[in-house]
């Protein structure tokens, strides 16, 4: 599947803009660690794209998000190591734990990527290109700031091999380069 037939399957699926936005800066995020890491950076791009491809399917559950992709992907003929990875970016509803790098990174990809977002949003211009790799860091040990990301996950990126300042800056390079996409 290319990436503009990819981007129609997730439209077809995902309606919410804001999530439109989150599975971009997701792909982007994903897209630079393949290249960092010298993985394959098509496959890994597609796996961001489409990681919340079932979440309004699914209208939220987390018991079920992730499997929906499953069935859905591999319907859609979508390699199998793309489809383990999206649904392992969701241990919950997959029953057990991450253990591929690749699944551990388009976990920690996907999930910095709200961090980032909201230390943007936080700044008077609400634009992501003023942001700092610091702030991110800062940012990520203060608990109550966008309480909703599991800095955990975040933390995936130690296991994949990038310390977090490596890894934030990976990912706030990778969505200030599509920042008009994103609207940040």
């Amino acid at each position: 599947m290319t990436r503009d037939e990819a981007e129609e399957l997730l439209k077809a699926h995902v309606k919410n803009d804001h999530m439109l936005a989150h599975s971009y800066a997701s792909e982007a995020v994903l897209r630079a660690l393949a290249r960092r890491l010298g993985r394959d950076e098509e496959a890994w791009g597609l796996a961001g794209l489409l990681h919340d491809i079932d979440i309004e399917d699914v209208g939220g559950d987390l018991g079920r998000h992730g499997l929906e992709a499953e069935r859905l992907l591999k319907e859609a003929g979508i390699a199998d190591e793309i489809v383990d990875a999206i649904k392992m970016h969701n241990e919950m509803a997959a029953g057990r734990k991450r253990e591929t790098e690749f699944q551990h990174a388009l976990a920690a990809g996907e999930t910095i990527t709200g961090l980032i977002t909201a230390v943007a949003l936080v700044y008077p211009d609400k634009k992501i290109a003023g942001v700092k790799v610091k702030s991110i860091t800062k940012r990520m040990k203060e608990k109550a700031f966008a309480a909703s990301v599991n800095r955990d996950i975040i933390r995936e990126c130690e296991l994949i091999g990038l310390p977090l300042d490596e890894f934030a800056g990976i990912a706030l390079s990778a969505m200030q380069a599509i920042s008009d996409r994103l609207g940040l």
